[in-house]
């Protein structure tokens, strides 16, 4: 028998194994993409910017939390370098995933097709997987305190509300160990609050007693089912709350620090907290009220929590971990209304869970009402989101014309973008006509010309969207005035160039783009 379950852990390992191989195939044409996505530039311009000493947010901006581009400056702002980190992070969260999932179901032929789903949805472009954005870094820290969390859960009620037991502390650190792995994902993007939420509420809703309801409210019927357990709020729900809560705040707590002994601590407060609301506000008003429908969106996610806290002795502890940390994942996903399919990686784990749900079932109601979950979840993200299949089929076979030759560098570059040829003749342009202690600015929205060039914006801002989202108008102008850029160049797509060029006189005009040069 020993020797089964080897021969079957082997099996399993050979097949996770394979698993990822699969994955790093799906991914590896991402290493030799141009630099292409507006997005990817910002973050590459910003890790350059933090590698010359600038400071992020006080010296060089964009609006997420510090993490991502940590990890684009360790990268030193090289595109490729990026997309392998991503390309094992991404690894990461399937080994986490594929754990995680045969802890909920244990049943190898429901968590490798469910694995497999996961691997095709994150490695190829349909969901954006092949852009380096914060979510695809956030997921192995989220999947893992999932995992930890589930885990503790399997602990017997009397053993983990035993504050003698000597394995309170081990339990302890490792409620403390899932907040914190939720706090590092925080800084990488805010949403994963929600995945902090869900594996909080899932912790509590199972230790209660199964017969409190809404309809429960006189303290003799509250003291009899045992809701008003002294030892159970005092040894298990609060402190257990307080040290995933607090596991959540430290990495917070240690930037908050970093910013202040830099004197940051309010340009980090405002880009990342407080000047996010018009971010998240954008579409979300709703009557003529400012965030109105993410209001509305909040309401209804209490309502759903009401209804699986009412349910919830009808679910199985698998069912009710999955259902709680959809929920909260697609208040996540659908959080601010702007478009970008990249916010549904967020929801992969969770709703390839649910379709794992969906195969352990054994109940043919079960089976209906969760089809019938599935079917709305996709409803809602079509009714959102662009799922782009045809070039998604596409991204693979003009990687490899591309590498044997059959299609020339322009037209593979034409395939991401159209701008993408000019941007890189911009950038060697500017490498062929400037020292390395000239400046340049770009009025336009290609930041990854900075980056392919190797130089940094004249201010601290790497886009013209940025500097017109922040009135930063008169700011810029005293950055072009006091670096004095050898260049100034405007492409064709963007808005009309809003400064004065005194010393500038158009010298030389390219395909989609007019460049004026310092005439002192």
């Amino acid at each position: 028998m020993k020797f089964l379950a080897q021969l079957e852990r082997k099996k399993l390992c050979w097949l996770i194994i394979i698993a990822c191989i699969f994955f790093f195939f799906l991914r590896l044409p991402s290493i030799i993409e141009p630099y292409w996505y507006g997005d990817e530039g910002v973050y590459e311009v910003v890790g350059q910017a933090m590698d010359h000493g600038r400071l992020l947010y006080r010296d060089v901006w964009d609006n997420k939390p510090p993490l991502l581009y940590s990890v684009y400056a360790l990268s030193l702002g090289d595109q490729s370098a990026v997309k392998v980190f991503s390309i094992i992070v991404g690894i990461i969260s399937i080994v986490f995933f594929f754990l995680l999932s045969q802890k909920l179901f244990n049943k190898p032929r429901i968590t490798f097709p469910i694995t497999f789903l996961y691997i095709l949805l994150l490695g190829s472009p349909i969901l954006e997987g092949n852009i380096a954005n914060a979510e695809n870094f956030l997921l192995p820290f989220t999947i893992l305190a999932g995992l930890i969390i589930y885990n503790l859960s399997n602990s017997p009620q009397n053993e983990t509300n035993n504050p003698k037991n000597s394995s309170i502390f081990n339990r302890k650190s490792l409620i403390f160990t899932a907040g914190l792995l939720v706090g590092v994902a925080f800084l990488f993007k805010i949403v994963a609050v929600f995945d902090l939420l869900a594996f909080l509420i899932f912790f509590v809703l199972l230790k209660l007693p199964k017969n409190v309801s809404f309809s429960v409210y006189r303290k003799a019927e509250k003291n009899e089912l045992g809701i008003m357990s002294r030892e159970l709020w005092t040894n298990f729900i609060i402190p257990n709350s307080l040290f995933m809560i607090l596991g959540f705040l430290l990495p917070l707590f240690l930037t908050t620090l970093f910013f202040l002994f830099n004197n940051a601590l309010l340009d980090f407060l405002q880009t990342v907290f407080f000047g996010n609301i018009s971010y998240v506000g954008w579409k979300n008003t709703f009557f003529n009220i400012p965030q109105g429908l993410l209001i509305l969106k909040g309401i209804l996610l209490i309502i759903v929590l009401s209804i699986i806290f009412w349910k919830r002795k009808l679910f199985t502890k698998a069912s009710l971990f999955i259902i709680l940390w959809l929920v909260f994942s697609l208040f996540n996903v659908f959080f601010s209304e702007r478009p970008y399919t990249h916010y549904v990686i967020v929801l992969l784990p969770s709703f390839c869970l649910l379709i794992g749900l969906l195969f352990a079932s054994t109940e043919k109601m079960s089976r209906i009402k969760i089809l019938i979950g599935i079917a709305a979840v996709v409803a809602l993200l079509i009714s959102q989101f662009t799922f782009n299949i045809k070039d998604s089929y596409q991204y693979y076979p003009n990687a490899i014309q591309f590498l044997t030759n059959k299609e020339s560098v322009k037209e593979y570059q034409t395939f991401f973008d159209p701008h993408v040829p000019r941007d890189y003749m911009l950038s060697e342009f500017i490498i062929k006509n400037t020292k390395a202690s000239d400046t340049v600015f770009i009025w336009g929205n290609s930041p990854q010309i900075y980056a392919m060039s190797d130089k940094l914006p004249p201010g601290k801002y790497t886009v013209a969207y940025h500097i017109i989202q922040n009135n930063a108008f008169e700011e810029t102008q005293g950055a072009i005035a006091e670096s004095n850029p050898k260049y100034i160049i405007v492409l064709q797509e963007s808005a009309p160039l809003p400064f004065a060029l005194p010393l500038y006189i158009m010298q030389y005009t390219l395909p989609g783009a007019t460049i004026y040069e310092r005439s002192l």
